[in-house]
């Protein structure tokens, strides 16, 4: 279903793990990681602490939430449409959080839809276990506890291209290749967001990659919907 653009709120979050050093993680936590390690695919035998660095950050338990990047439309004169994009990120995930849910009030959660690319499986929920995590409450617009699915206003643009197919996972850079939409302008990946956080300290460069990445979503949206994308000179980033 086409919704009205004015209603999007496209999302996309940045997820690094709790701690780069494995030694350090609570050992309460630890335990549970080790359990959670045997089910993940293994093929080269790496130790518990080896598959931490590399994809607890994938998992709310284990990861944190260090950026959160917000894109809305907005009808100019003449008919045309802007994009704008807002970054919000912090080293301290209630800081992150509290600043983000504080820029969410500012959409109407009647009308209001948040859209992200598999954000059903990833983007809202994770965001929703780091908010109890941090024991905070859960904004009107993520709650969807109690709900019809018909009441939930998620979109999800990965979900839009399976038409109820299940059988595999379609990258958001895969869709923008297919329908002609320019990729992420940075040399960064998902899987090299923790070591650009730890390593770098490379906040700025990871909130850089993740407003690309919403803006990347938005031009997807578009094309899905049967609709002109954006073009660049009326896209912007906030500051």
């Amino acid at each position: 279903m086409q919704r009205n653009l004015q209603d999007l709120l496209i999302i996309d979050i940045e997820t690094v793990s709790t701690t780069w050093q494995y030694d350090s993680l609570d050992e309460r936590l630890r335990k549970q990681w080790e359990r959670k390690a045997q089910l993940i695919k293994n093929e080269e035998g790496k130790t518990p602490g080896e598959l931490f660095l590399e994809k607890a950050g994938i998992y709310a338990e284990f990861g944190k939430i260090v950026c959160i990047s917000m894109g809305f439309f907005t009808l100019k004169e003449g008919g045309k449409w802007s994009f704008r994009v807002k970054s919000v990120a912090h080293e301290d995930e209630k800081s992150l959080l509290t600043e983000f849910i504080s820029y969410l009030s500012r959409f109407d959660e009647r009308t209001t839809c948040l859209c992200a690319h598999n954000g059903k499986e990833f983007d809202f929920p994770y965001l929703c276990r780091r908010l109890l995590i941090n024991e905070m409450p859960l904004p009107t617009l993520l709650d969807n506890s109690g709900k019809k699915p018909w009441e939930v206003n998620f979109i999800d643009t990965m979900e839009m291209w399976k038409f109820g197919d299940w059988k595999s996972y379609t990258s958001l850079e895969l869709l923008a290749t297919l329908f002609g939409v320019d990729s992420s302008k940075s040399d960064m990946d998902g899987s090299m967001v923790s070591k650009v956080y730890y390593e770098e300290n490379g906040l700025d460069k990871i909130a850089e990659y993740c407003a690309q990445d919403v803006i990347v979503t938005a031009q997807v949206y578009l094309k899905m919907a049967g609709l002109p994308t954006i073009e660049d000179e009326n896209i912007s980033v906030i500051p």
